[in-house]
């Protein structure tokens, strides 16, 4: 499996404990990504909730406890490493690499060749 690194936008447009949903097509696959920022720190997570099939970056971000809640049923998930932290998900969700590079935000995604 190799990667591929994807410009999603300039990097002033994400504000600080705001998420933002990124649909990214690497491999002819769309995958969808919550992106986070808390203040210079950006985590990237799969944005679909692993209980249900809802959006993370419509959930709350928790700066201090470094985590997002899905809105529908209240599962927070740990933004570093995608693991749910509270009922009534269980399992984690992807975790993507991100950063800042001349200005604009991008993201690591892996792919089959």
């Amino acid at each position: 499996m190799s990667s591929e690194r994807v410009v999603l936008c300039p990097d002033g447009e994400l504000g600080d404990s705001e998420a933002r949903r990124f649909d990214v097509e690497v491999g002819g696959l769309v995958h969808r990504i919550a992106v986070i920022r808390v203040g210079d720190d950006l985590y990237a997570l799969g944005d679909t909730c692993s209980h249900d099939d809802y959006s993370l970056a419509e959930g709350e971000v928790d700066a201090e406890e470094g985590t997002i809640e899905c809105w529908k049923h209240g599962s927070l998930f740990n933004l570093s490493t995608g693991e749910a932290e509270t009922l009534p998900a269980i399992r984690p969700v992807p975790v993507y690499d991100v950063g800042v590079e001349d200005g604009q935000i991008w993201l690591e995604v892996g792919h089959d060749e």
